[in-house]
């Protein structure tokens, strides 16, 4: 698990390869990740929109942005978290995604980002690379 806490979001990311939707032999691996931001702040936040910026094994960069996540703009209250998953494929046998959240507090209006861990996406079939 990977973890970065930002301004009393705290975002942990679980990455796990998806063996049965992977296509090696086709340059296709494919993985799931799992988010949970919870508020350990004292304000309530709402998600608005996320980056990702997301490296393969020979350097090839993609970028996406957009408004909230999997199609949600939760809105947490201190103590309270939301978790999603969603998935990331790849040319590829590993690669590292990092990124960031747009957050506003409610209330004030306060936009701020919220960093996303770098995590490692790597297939356990081939040779362990450090991302």
């Amino acid at each position: 698990m990977y973890q970065a806490t930002t301004k009393g979001i705290q975002v942990s990311v679980t990455p796990a390869y998806l063996e049965q939707q992977s296509e090696p032999g086709e340059g296709r691996w494919v993985w799931a990740y799992t988010i949970e931001i919870e508020n350990m702040g004292d304000s309530t936040v709402q998600l608005i929109d996320r980056y990702w910026h997301i490296t393969d094994a020979h350097g090839r960069v993609q970028e996406v942005s957009g408004p909230g996540v999997v199609g949600e703009q939760p809105v947490l209250a201190p103590g309270d978290s939301f978790t999603y998953t969603s998935g990331c494929p790849l040319q590829t046998s590993s690669g590292i995604m990092r990124g960031h959240f747009g957050m506003e507090e409610r209330g004030s209006g306060m936009r701020f980002m919220v960093e996303v861990p770098p995590f490692s996406l790597d297939s356990p079939n081939e040779r362990r690379t450090v991302n």
